[in-house]
């Protein structure tokens, strides 16, 4: 493998992967890309997005001479991973909600998943409920503030303590249920960000499962020669994001640069 491994996201979720990967693969080489000129995707339709996932991909495997991609969103993954592996020579990984670890580890048989609202009203979502949490009871609730959140906190705005909990009080209700939930699914990248906090929230002990080790295992499948670490660090995006500087440093990236796209788009 000739070049480091590429990280794409809408916005800064990918980081919660990024870190996954750091503690499988210390020594090597990360790029970040993150499309935060149209983030939320949730808000985009279908056909439209693909197109754009497609195009922003390509153009950020070309910046960073990737070798391997990790589409590090629900919604991307969902909509563009067979245009991108039509698109790419290069291998292509997906990300979906860590269903199926959860319903492993959960001693209730009552899971959470907490998603964007896309991603809990998604088909493939039901189906994997359905494939290999069947004999659960899966509470499925829509957080799309955590994203906000996530993107703010990242920046170095204060957390909005009463709108995160507004956001899990369905959460929260679901543990004082029978049988209640144990297991939480983190099924959106951006929430492994926050999840030190939603744990010291949280009315009882749960066990918090999001996608980055099982992310991370499939990277190690598809890559054999990971490149060194002085290829490391370097982030692009879509639109001027200054301000997320500072976090961006804190998960071992550079300063954002502008990712050059086609004049078409």
């Amino acid at each position: 493998m000739s070049g480091p491994i590429l990280i794409f996201d809408s916005g800064v979720g990918g980081l919660s992967v990024a870190h996954a990967l750091r503690q499988h693969y210390p020594s090597a080489a990360l790029c970040y890309a993150c499309d935060n000129a149209w983030l939320p995707y949730g808000l985009r339709d279908d056909v439209t997005l693909a197109q754009r996932i497609v195009m922003v991909c390509q153009a950020a495997v070309q910046a960073c001479d990737a070798s391997v991609l990790v589409v590090a969103c629900n919604t991307a993954s969902t909509l563009a991973l067979e245009g991108l592996r039509q698109a790419l020579t290069i291998p292509v990984i997906g990300t979906v909600p860590a269903i199926k670890p959860a319903a492993l580890i959960s001693t209730s048989r009552h899971i959470g998943l907490l998603a964007t609202t896309a991603t809990v009203n998604r088909p493939y979502t039901q189906t994997l409920i359905d494939s290999f949490a069947s004999d659960c009871v899966v509470t499925k609730i829509a957080a799309d503030a955590l994203v906000t959140e996530a993107e703010a906190w990242l920046a170095g705005v204060p957390l909005n303590a009463p709108r995160i909990q507004q956001a899990l009080a369905p959460l929260w209700q679901a543990t004082e249920q029978r049988p209640a939930l144990d297991t939480v699914v983190l099924g959106c990248t951006h929430f492994p960000l926050l999840q030190p906090l939603l744990a010291t929230l949280a009315p009882t002990p749960l066990a918090w499962v999001d996608s980055g080790d099982a992310i991370a295992r499939r990277v190690g499948q598809v890559a054999v020669n990971l490149v060194s670490r002085a290829q490391d660090g370097r982030c692009f995006t879509t639109a001027p994001a200054q301000t997320l500087t500072d976090g961006l440093a804190r998960y071992g990236f550079s300063a954002p640069r502008p990712l050059l796209l086609p004049s078409v788009c």
